[in-house]
């Protein structure tokens, strides 16, 4: 296509929303007018499916839920005046904590104010809560925020002893000047638990009330409600049952953290509902969420054939892919569609910040497995105030500019399409937006491909499966106990009556034999079937 054709392509395929003063460019997706017309009719039934959502129809029935995360920027939308009230109410709840926090009025026993925030979570709170802080937070918050986001013991000792302070001060002053906020909508989640129990055991191991520093984002009556109610826990925030973890952020969830760290979270539920205002329309052309859902499924070939590469050209939208990855993927991922057939749909999602790209995989984008399609963020806004001159009229800004411009023609020329998204600068109006525009696009798409976006039985079955190796783990080590001697692998598995899992119980014996566990794993280890295990008494 010569360069007066894409030029009127680009200009055909621009979207521009005047109100938010933001551009979504799908030209360089190669479509053509005939694949455009033959999308009508799915575009017309997944408008009508969105429409139902935000109506409260129930979109995950595996566990008789409505998904009501476009509520929580506009309550009136609600259902009921019930929902209305509890969205209102909590948000309000919210602001108010962070307020006293900030007076000081909510303050740790024998000091002044709270330095930091401890945030425990995982998947949805914590990629949220990571990415809008990385994008929004001022560079000296009033509280410092840290994360415990995975169960591994040797990450969370690196947190509690990395608590940042420039006082070196010893680890029960900071602790004690460090409020925790736990988040888990159940109570159950194993690894939230897990980082809990650890903080908590911490807390205790210095005298101090641990209670006094915790507050529970969870919801209404869960396991960690009653715990945090019993325990008197500073605080306790509702997660609402309609909002899944990947659509969280707007939530308690998020918005605690944020308004904690003095991010401006109206701004943030403004930018959302704007987005969602402009993404209701049913009409292909003037949707935003919908071109993106009309790019994606060409690009894939509505199979999810290809990955999108997020390229956010600002540091501090570095975490968007990551956050992108869990709403995409964990949306979008699924073995079998509405009618029950295996048609394995997902769009896997993987990114890096520009120009950081130059120099890392932007090789292969353009000349290697052409097996993905690119999504560039661009920012216009370089920073506040006058930029130095690198060379005679050029900035480190145009450079970041020329390098976006200049990576898109190379792929494009090299048959790799491409997507750019334009905002005019990182604020919490269009960090909220951006938030809206790929929540409503997976929306979109998922009723394009015929599938569930609100339900996840692949992250069930692995939890499952999960339990059931901490369960097999009990069963072996009361086999060993009674056993009093050395048993090969095999009597071990016959006498835990697990014969179909002796991988795993090799596995958990290795692992618990290399952690002073108390278990002696005797004989050639390139040879497992040859080993003898004991307990130490």
């Amino acid at each position: 296509m010569d360069t007066a054709a894409l030029w009127q392509r680009y200009q055909d395929w621009l979207y521009y929303d005047a109100g938010l003063d933001l551009y979504v460019d799908i030209s360089r997706i190669r479509f053509d007018d005939a694949f455009v017309a033959s999308m009508q009719p799915k575009f017309e039934k997944a408008f009508q499916d969105i429409q139902a959502l935000e109506g409260g129809a129930i979109a995950n029935p595996d566990e008789n839920r409505m998904v009501g995360h476009y509520w929580l920027r506009d309550p009136d939308l609600a259902p009921t005046p019930e929902l209305k009230e509890e969205i209102v109410t909590t948000l309000e709840q919210v602001k108010t904590f962070a307020q006293k926090v900030h007076r000081g009025e909510v303050h740790p026993p024998g000091a002044a104010k709270f330095s930091d925030i401890l945030s425990i979570g995982i998947g949805g709170s914590a990629l949220g809560p990571q990415f809008v802080a990385q994008a929004l937070a001022p560079s000296f918050p009033p509280l410092n925020l840290h994360f415990i986001d995975n169960t591994d013991p040797a990450g969370i000792e690196k947190v509690l002893e990395t608590l940042g302070d420039p006082q070196h001060r010893p680890l029960k002053e900071r602790l004690n000047t460090t409020l925790v906020l736990v988040i888990s909508k159940s109570g159950g989640t194993p690894e939230t638990h897990n980082g809990m129990t650890e903080v908590k055991a911490a807390y205790e191991a210095r005298d101090l009330n641990f209670a006094a520093h915790a507050v529970a984002i969870t919801g209404h009556g869960s396991k960690m409600d009653k715990i945090a109610e019993s325990e008197g826990w500073l605080a306790r925030l509702p997660m609402h049952d309609w909002v899944g973890g990947r659509t969280s952020e707007m939530s308690a969830v998020g918005l605690v953290a944020a308004a904690l760290q003095g991010i401006d979270i109206d701004g943030i539920l403004a930018g959302a509902k704007m987005m969602d205002a402009t993404t209701r329309k049913a009409d292909l052309k003037t949707n935003p969420a919908a071109l993106l859902a009309l790019a994606w499924y060409y690009a894939g070939n509505g199979k999810g054939e290809k990955d999108m590469v997020v390229l956010p050209y600002k540091d501090s939208l570095a975490l968007l892919s990551r956050y992108l990855q869990q709403l995409v993927m964990e949306s979008l991922g699924k073995e079998k569609d509405l009618d029950g057939n295996i048609v394995h749909q997902g769009i896997a999602v993987y990114g890096n910040k520009g120009s950081t790209d130059q120099h890392a995989y932007v090789q292969q984008l353009r000349e290697g497995v052409p097996n993905f399609f690119a999504t560039f963020i661009e920012v216009l806004k370089d920073k506040e105030g006058p930029a130095l001159e690198i060379n005679p009229g050029v900035t480190s800004g145009d450079y970041l500019s020329g390098f976006l411009q200049g990576t898109r023609q190379a792929l494009y020329e090299n048959g790799r399409d491409s997507i750019t998204i334009t905002i005019p600068k990182v604020d919490a109006c269009y960090v909220g937006a951006l938030i809206a525009l790929y929540e409503r696009a997976v929306s979109l798409y998922a009723s394009l491909v015929n599938i569930n976006a609100y339900h996840q039985p692949g992250v069930e079955a692995g939890k499952k499966m999960a339990a059931s190796i901490v369960d097999l783990q009990v069963r072996v080590l009361q086999v060993l106990k009674v056993a009093g001697k050395p048993l090969s692998l095999s009597e071990v598995a016959e006498q835990a009556d697990a014969q179909d899992n002796i991988e795993s119980i090799y596995k958990i014996l290795r692992h618990l034999a290399t952690n002073d566990r108390g278990i002696s794993l005797e004989g050639d280890v390139s040879q497992p079937s040859s080993l003898k295990v004991s307990q130490s008494a």
